[in-house]
C-alpha cells in the first residue's frame, strides 16, 4: 500500500517541532528525521492523508520562513541604527533649526523663525525678557502654512536696544476668531550626540536636547 501521507492523530507535530527543534539547518533536519520514523510506523490499515503530509511541511515552512525573517529584519535595524549615528555626528558643530523659544539679543539681529500647519490671517510675534515682560511686539500679518524666516534687531518697541541676553519668544496666530497653531523655531548649533531610548538625539550648545526629527533646517 503506498504511503500517502501523516495521520490526524499526528497533526501537532509541526507545532511540537517548532517549540522543540533548534533553530536553522538542525531544525529542518530534525523534522525530515522524525517524520520519516511517523511514515516509516503509519498504521497500515489507516493510511495517511496528503492533506496532513501538506499542512506539516506548510508549517515547517512558515517556522522556517519566519526565522529568516527575523534575522533580515535585524539586520535592517542594525543598519539603520549605523545610519543614525553617521548622520546625527554629522551635525555636531553645525547649526540647526529646531522648535524653541529662546532667542539671544547681542549685537547682531537674532534670527528665528515661524512655523503654520495652515495659512493665517494675522500672524503676531512677542519678545518677553526673563520677568515676563513684552518688550517687542512684531506684526507679521497675513501668512501662508509652511516656515517663515525672521529676525530681531535686538530693540524694543521704542527703538532702544536691549539688554544682552536670553529672551522668549511667544508666537500667535488666527484666522478671524479661530486661532491657529503655531511653532516657533530658534537656531542653536549642535555640541554632541546623545543615544536614548534606542534612538538618538541631539544635545545642543544652548542646553536643550532635540530629536533628529525636530530638526527643520541645518545651516
Amino acid at each position: 500500500m503506498p504511503i500517502n501521507a501523516v495521520s490526524a492523530a499526528d497533526s501537532g507535530t509541526a507545532a511540537s517541532l517548532a517549540a522543540l527543534a533548534p533553530s536553522g539547518e538542525a531544525s529542518e533536519q530534525r523534522f525530515l528525521k522524525l517524520l520519516v520514523t511517523q511514515l516509516n510506523n503509519q498504521d497500515p490499515l489507516n493510511p495517511m492523508e496528503n492533506a496532513e503530509l501538506t499542512s506539516q511541511l506548510a508549517q515547517m515552512s512558515t517556522v522556517s520562513g519566519i526565522e529568516k525573517l527575523n534575522a533580515a529584519l535585524q539586520s535592517l535595524v542594525g543598519q539603520s541604527g549605523a545610519g543614525q549615528v553617521l548622520q546625527a555626528a554629522a551635525m555636531v558643530g553645525r547649526t540647526v533649526l529646531t522648535p524653541g523659544a529662546d532667542l539671544v539679543a547681542g549685537d547682531a539681529p537674532a534670527a528665528f523663525a515661524v512655523e503654520l500647519p495652515v495659512s493665517a490671517q494675522s500672524t503676531t510675534v512677542q519678545i518677553a525678557d526673563a520677568h515676563g515682560n513684552v518688550v517687542r511686539s512684531i506684526d507679521l500679518g497675513a501668512l501662508p502654512a509652511g516656515t517663515h524666516a525672521q529676525s530681531w534687531d535686538g530693540r524694543n518697541d521704542a527703538g532702544e536696544r536691549v539688554a544682552a541676553g536670553t529672551y522668549r519668544l511667544q508666537v500667535g496666530a488666527a484666522n478671524g476668531t479661530d486661532s491657529v497653531p503655531a511653532t516657533s523655531l530658534v537656531y542653536a548649533q549642535v555640541a554632541s550626540v546623545t543615544q536614548r531610548a534606542g534612538s538618538f538625539g541631539l544635545d545642543l550648545a544652548s542646553g536643550r536636547s532635540v530629536a533628529l526629527a525636530d530638526v527643520r533646517m541645518i545651516r
